[in-house]
């Protein structure tokens, strides 16, 4: 396919201008202008976070560009099936908001090791810090630089080492020099623009196509349900239904790069409706994201490569001045995506290792140049890995992936001796109580959901069963 370089204008390149002068600005105005409190915390925006930021960061960290290329092609090829992994997730969003995000907030912690240390002891909270580290450099930094690195270099037609160097440099800078606080507010910027092109790319493919009567009777039928059946080869609804709760207690729940934000929270409720706000949020991912490639496939039926629909939708439909956008959209989504994991990186490492293991007595100056510089090194290692990646000969992306999830899964295995571990846990609490390394959690008197949160809960649950029971049996 034809690089998007060549379609450009010169309003288009107008456009990808003044969106990175407002990006620096933003992330000037929060990191040196705005005024700081004494003290403040680097790492989780000094629990200043309201539930628009929370929700919109939470998606800004979900949503990749690898996402939107591999939903569009997900989308080209069966149909909005793939959209249970962003309808699905409402079940585990909520989890967060009524079941974990009230312990977190309540034992004032600032990284989940944190918290698993002070119920296990300060052991169990150092090799989980390592861990979690591990995980997020090479899964969400030096995965996503490689794979925005791949697209980058398609759009563009730029050597990989480039593009991979502009991502990681505009993130490092909004990370190291505001934190979360940067992130957050330029993530609310980014993914609003996110939103307003991507639906742009909706309603004119929609309009191409005759309109959503025609959307509908030019695709087949079993393109419009969520649930395949039992013998589908790629999505059986079983596999669904019972697959996906592994992860998604762990993506959601446990991952230090999504929970930040919650972590970071002005208070409860705040935290709890900014989890409601993305579990809203991610109902767009299929008319965002999986909706172009479906209406792609009515458009563009002879596709060799279903992975290009995405980009075959934009440089075909979009006028002078909108492809200059979509370079804008998927920057944004680079940005989001690889300034929280750093964050978060940033932020396990400084106040798991550097503050447990070296120096416990550190001003908050010192802890905040630690953070900087750890975000710095963490850019590098994870730009080396990129690059080391790419070097290697006829490996392709799903490969890699593969690859690392094999590494990282006997970790998951043990979701499978859920009745084995809660005896153990049971016993080692019951006669351990008295260890003075161990259970030193102090939640206060845990509040139950305002009837706020509730509502908006229940809004979404009756949202999304009726989705699931209008996007099945066709």
């Amino acid at each position: 396919m034809e690089n998007i370089l060549s379609h450009l204008q010169a309003f288009d390149f107008i456009i990808v201008a003044v969106y990175l002068i407002i990006l620096i600005g933003i992330g000037y105005w929060v990191s040196f202008v705005k005024k700081k409190k004494e003290n403040e915390n680097l790492f989780l925006a000094e629990h200043s976070l309201r539930w628009p930021t929370i929700g919109l960061n939470m998606w800004g960290t979900n949503v990749g560009p690898s996402m939107l290329l591999a939903s569009a092609s997900a989308g080209y090829a069966t149909g909005i099936v793939a959209g249970n992994f962003a309808w699905y997730a409402f079940i585990f969003i909520l989890l967060l908001a009524v079941v974990f995000a009230p312990r977190y907030l309540g034992a004032r912690v600032s990284t989940l090791p944190e918290y698993m240390g002070k119920r296990f002891g300060q052991s169990t909270r150092h090799l989980l810090a390592w861990y979690t580290l591990i995980t997020i450099l090479i899964s969400w930094l030096s995965l996503g630089l490689f794979a925005g690195g791949i697209m980058v270099k398609q759009l563009l037609g730029i050597p990989m080492w480039e593009s991979v160097i502009i991502m990681v440099v505009l993130a490092s800078l909004l990370t190291a020099a505001g934190g979360l606080k940067a992130i957050a507010y330029t993530s609310v910027f980014q993914m609003l623009l996110l939103i307003a092109v991507s639906l742009t790319l909706t309603f004119i493919g929609i309009s191409r196509v005759g309109g959503i009567s025609a959307l509908y009777h030019q695709t087949p039928a079993h393109y419009w349900n969520l649930f395949q059946p039992l013998s589908d080869k790629d999505f059986p609804w079983l596999a669904i239904l019972l697959g996906y709760p592994v992860m998604g207690v762990w993506f959601w729940c446990t991952e230090q790069s999504m929970v930040q934000s919650v972590l970071g929270a002005k208070n409860l409720i705040q935290g709890q409706l900014g989890a409601s706000f993305i579990g809203w949020l991610k109902i767009l991912d299929v008319p965002l994201f999986i909706l172009p490639g479906v209406i792609c496939f009515i458009l563009f039926p002879h596709l060799k490569n279903p992975d290009e629909a995405y980009l075959v939708m934009v440089t075909s439909l979009f006028p002078m001045g909108m492809k200059g956008l979509i370079i804008v959209v998927l920057l944004a989504a680079l940005v989001g995506n690889i300034g929280s994991s750093l964050n978060s990186v940033s932020t396990v490492y400084t106040m798991d290792i550097y503050l447990k293991k070296y120096k416990p007595n550190a001003t908050n100056i010192e802890i905040i140049k630690i953070g900087r510089f750890v975000t710095v090194i963490s850019a590098v290692v994870s730009v080396i890995i990129a690059l080391a990646i790419d070097s290697i000969k006829g490996l392709n992306l799903f490969n890699v992936f593969q690859s690392v999830l094999g590494f990282l899964a006997p970790s998951m295995s043990v979701v499978f001796l859920f009745v084995v571990l809660s005896i153990a846990a049971f016993l080692i609490s019951y006669f351990g109580k008295n260890s003075k390394d161990q259970n030193t959690l102090d939640f206060g008197i845990l509040p139950k959901p305002s009837r706020k949160v509730w509502m908006s809960w229940i809004v979404l649950i009756i949202v999304m069963i009726g989705l699931y029971l209008i996007f099945n049996g066709h």
